[in-house]
């Protein structure tokens, strides 16, 4: 089950090409990557999938992949408007924003909660939950919550475990990251320290 932290792809905001950032990140301690990327023809996402997976494969790393299709693997993470049922596979997640969207879960295996904080890249997604509003939301399921949205320093992660979340999701911060082996290791360590 993703926990601690996963990174969230976009070639756009990245500083090297795209494995060669995720491959900094897995050195830094990243073990779950979610692949998005959705404006790619299939096929070239296909392979990007299989690069990215050779990468995680030696540190037991797993590739979610966004949308219903998952790319040769077992794991994706679908919007929150659909596709409703989710299919039969033996890793789903789940973008959700409020708790209406939080009811609407079925089997999923965790849930992105977002924007937690303002976000660059979504400037236009909703007020930010705040992590007073992470909190109340992540009470409303029993399954585990990664807080997405304008997570960029050691500070924002610890505030969102603090507010019930089993980790977080980045994408910006470490996307443009100028080391992003450093940024990943020091975001993991703000994971526990929640926990203390």
């Amino acid at each position: 089950m993703p926990n601690g932290l996963v990174v969230v792809t976009d070639r756009r905001l990245a500083r090297a090409p795209l494995p060669e950032v995720v491959r900094a990140a897995v050195a830094g301690g990243a073990r779950w990557v979610l692949l998005r990327e959705k404006d790619l023809p299939r096929d070239e996402r296909l392979a990007l999938a299989e690069e990215l997976r050779l990468i995680l494969a030696p540190a037991g790393g797993t590739l979610l992949v966004a949308g219903p299709d998952p790319l040769g693997g077992n794991a994706v993470h679908l919007a929150s408007a659909g596709p409703y049922p989710p299919p039969e596979l033996p890793l789903v997640g789940r973008s959700c924003h409020d708790a209406a969207e939080l009811l609407r879960l079925t089997t999923e295996d965790y849930v992105t909660l977002s924007p937690v904080f303002p976000s660059r890249s979504k400037p236009g997604y909703g007020p930010p939950l705040r992590p007073v509003g992470l909190a109340r939301l992540a009470r409303r399921t029993s399954v585990p919550v990664l807080a997405l949205g304008g997570v960029s320093d050691a500070e924002q992660v610890a505030a969102c475990v603090v507010a019930g979340a089993a980790g977080v999701a980045v994408m910006g911060a470490v996307m443009g990251a100028d080391d992003p082996t450093e940024l990943v290791a020091r975001l993991i360590r703000a994971t526990g320290e929640g926990h203390r």
